[in-house]
């Protein structure tokens, strides 16, 4: 396995693309779980279009730094680990209020754990 060195024009856009990722990775977690709290699926699309900026500049980070092999599983493991750990992370909040309604189980993630009173 032979290492290509990266052209020094290469470093700012891969500094940008791991920017992009880090941000846009968060504005998708963001989104995702505003969209189940408040019960809103066109914030869902917001969402995923986050994601789609996010696989984009995996892609670019990956042609920029010359990533083969081994890193290319790793980014394609982060990308899928970007996509699958909100959800998981929501199925579990959920599951920790299993016992109370649906409606309980909105209103007490939305307060950050404090239980509202509904009519």
């Amino acid at each position: 396995m032979t290492v290509e060195p990266v052209a020094s024009q290469n470093i700012i856009i891969a500094a940008m693309a791991g920017a992009l990722i880090v941000l846009f990775g968060a504005v998708y977690a963001l989104f995702f779980a505003w969209s189940r709290i408040h019960d809103r699926p066109r914030l869902m699309i917001v969402a995923y279009g986050a994601y789609a900026v996010l696989f984009a500049a995996t892609l670019v980070l990956v042609r920029t730094l010359n990533l083969e092999g081994f890193w290319q599983v790793v980014a394609i493991v982060m990308v899928v680990g970007y996509l699958l750990a909100p959800q998981a992370i929501w199925h579990l909040c959920v599951g920790t209020h299993t016992g109370h309604s649906d409606n309980d189980t909105k209103n007490t993630l939305a307060v950050g754990g404090e239980r509202e009173e509904t009519p």
